[in-house]
């Protein structure tokens, strides 16, 4: 069984700044884990892509928080991290931890959200 837990969401001020993490853990079969990434969804839209980290370490951003959000990765402890900057009302939603995890087969799996509202 595979879980992705994800921590660090809260309320923060326009400006303000905000650090993300998941950790993925697997019982049973060893794993290796392609892709790690982060996704969100505001109320009344689809669930966008922000950022994701290949295992090989390139990086993609949603241009929408290019130059304001980091993601990192640490392979040695299974980790993902976005570290959010210059955080604007317009990023408030629902982030999702995402990774390609190959076990006997290779599937996507999904944290279960944490909420990020910016607001003064």
């Amino acid at each position: 069984q595979v879980q992705l837990v994800e921590s660090g969401g809260g309320l923060v001020q326009p400006g303000g700044s905000l650090r993300l993490s998941c950790s993925v853990s697997a019982s049973g079969i060893a794993f290796s884990i392609n892709a790690m990434g982060w996704y969100r969804q505001a109320p009344g839209k689809q669930r966008e892509l922000v950022a994701i980290t290949t295992s090989g370490g390139i990086s993609n951003y949603a241009n929408s928080v290019k130059g304001r959000f980091t993601i990192s990765r640490d392979n040695a402890k299974n980790l993902v991290n976005l570290q959010m900057n210059s955080l604007k009302p317009e990023d408030t939603a629902v982030y999702y931890c995402h990774a390609n995890i190959r076990r006997s087969l290779i599937a996507d799996y999904w944290g279960q959200g944490t909420q990020v509202t910016v607001s003064s």
